[in-house]
């Protein structure tokens, strides 16, 4: 019997047609894990966002930056959780109460050690502030001094206000201002108009000199008082060129009868007549007690006007007229110009000083207007006449020519600088121009115009700010070209025209 049950028991089983009992289909199993997997992730999120609560709660109850965590805490964080995942019995937790009590009370005496560990390597021993932030300065800034005018602030903050003053300054000189127009015009009937002559000097005292016709007049510049000094007393006879002395009391003239006259300012009286040339004197200079006059006659004479025997030496080195003169700053050496189109320098200090130390041709026509540099020792501008045009600049040691310049017209006279290093040049044909260079670059700054004849001589004031032209059209004017920065503003300082009442058409009676 139970034979017989157990063998049909057995074919039910191998037959495979009775259900299963306590078996699981697989497609239940399947679905089983889907859903056990699901579940899963939604309780790990759910850990997750409460973990990061709480972290957030932490780090603000702990004084952290809510953009840039305390490193402590990261530090501490990162200690607890790898000390929570490292559990070696995770059984003994579950097992017991009192097994999980002693691990978190383990678990804090080490974060409290790992703490007090970590203090103590990031900030003093005995500071105690472990809420400091990290990324702080060690020491605040300095104070500033109420008490001292000057603000520590204010260096900070006026670097660019100075850098931009120093360009603003800069500028100002590269690109300085100069008056366009002139800022006097004065009369000046029967002037010469010859290109061989030197008919205007200016004072230390402020005087100009200008011969009309054959009287010599004075017109002082700071009080616009008029003087009649002298008049020639032959009718065929004119002045022909004048210089005063370095101390504006006495002033040379030369005329057309060859001789040199010596005038006292101060008193109105001619102190002593030098006579020698064979023609007339149209340039004159002065070196302290030496006179020096050029003449038709190709000679330069050295006078010592303090001796009766008033000829030292005589310099023959022209072959035609001498119209140009003019002694160094130091008094060491003489330039002079012709119709010869040469340049002499004359050596006081050589071997033979009647011999010229150099001798330069480089100009195409005659050279009157001879300026020494007053910043630059040994430097010489020469300007040469209609057919050459050009400025040079001359190393009178050397001898060597610097520079050259084609300033399309003719070169009447060249006045330096005092203030800037620039010169103002005068013309003739075909301009009638004035023109302020900038030395060395020779950049044209300004070009006065206003002149209808050819500006033949300038002079500039003892202050080196006003340069006076006298024309062929009979005109004096006053351009203000070399005007002082910083300057305080003088009242009614404006270009004007003086036609009436002027100083030369005052006077006009008295020379016709």
């Amino acid at each position: 019997m139970n034979s017989n049950y157990e063998t049909a028991e057995l074919e039910q089983l191998l037959s495979l047609n009775a259900p299963l009992e306590n078996v699981e289909a697989r497609w239940q199993r399947k679905a089983r894990q889907n859903n056990n997997g699901i579940n899963n992730n939604n309780n790990n999120n759910n850990n997750n966002n409460n973990n990061n609560n709480n972290n957030n709660n932490n780090n603000n109850n702990n004084g952290g930056d809510r953009f840039i965590p305390n490193k402590m805490n990261i530090d501490i964080g990162h200690f607890n959780l790898t000390k929570e995942n490292s559990n070696p019995n995770p059984n003994a937790s579950n097992n017991s109460s009192s097994s999980t009590s002693t691990t978190t009370t383990t678990n804090n005496i080490e974060s409290t050690l790992y703490k007090d560990t970590l203090a103590n390597q990031l900030f003093e021993s005995n500071s105690g502030d472990l809420e400091s932030k990290i990324l702080s300065f060690k020491s605040k800034a300095p104070v500033g001094n109420v008490s001292s005018s000057t603000n520590s602030l204010r260096v900070l903050y006026s670097q660019n206000q100075v850098g931009s003053t120093q360009t603003d300054q800069s500028l100002k000189k590269q690109f300085r201002q100069i008056p366009q127009q002139p800022e006097r015009i004065l009369d000046a009937p029967d002037i010469v108009d010859d290109y061989y002559l030197n008919l205007l000097d200016w004072s230390s005292q402020n005087v100009i000199a200008i011969p009309l016709g054959q009287t010599v007049y004075l017109w002082n510049a700071t009080t616009s008082e008029i003087q009649r000094l002298f008049q020639v007393e032959q009718q065929d006879d004119y002045i022909t060129s004048l210089q005063w002395t370095k101390d504006g009391n006495y002033l040379a003239v030369g005329t057309n009868s060859c001789t040199v006259q010596l005038w006292d300012v101060t008193h109105a009286k001619k102190v002593r007549e030098l006579r020698g040339h064979a023609g007339r004197v149209g340039a004159l200079a002065w070196n302290d007690y030496i006179l020096s006059s050029g003449s038709s006659d190709t000679n330069i004479f050295n006078h010592d006007v303090r001796v009766q025997n008033h000829h030292v030496s005589t310099l023959s080195g022209h072959s035609q007229e001498v119209c140009g003169l003019k002694w160094s700053h130091d008094g060491g050496q003489l330039a002079s110009g012709g119709n010869d189109n040469i340049i002499n320098i004359w050596d006081i200090n050589s071997e033979n000083f009647e011999t010229p130390a150099h001798t330069f041709e480089q100009h195409t026509a005659a050279v009157r207007a001879l300026a020494w540099c007053p910043f630059q020792p040994n430097l010489l501008a020469t300007g040469g006449g209609a057919a050459d045009r050009t400025i040079r600049f001359w190393n009178t040691i050397t001898g060597v020519c610097l520079n050259t310049v084609d300033t399309m017209s003719q070169v009447c006279s060249i006045q330096w600088s005092t203030t800037y290093r620039e010169l103002v040049s005068s013309h003739g044909y075909s301009q009638n121009q004035l023109c302020v260079w900038k030395y060395p670059s020779m950049v044209k700054c300004a070009e006065l115009t206003g002149h209808t004849s050819r500006a033949l001589h300038t002079a500039i004031s003892p202050d080196g700010e006003t340069v006076v032209s006298a024309s062929a059209d009979e005109t004096l004017r006053f351009w203000r070209v070399f005007e002082k920065e910083n300057k305080l503003p003088t009242a009614n300082r404006k270009s004007k025209e003086v036609s009436d009442g002027s100083m030369m058409r005052n006077i006009n009676s008295l020379i016709r």
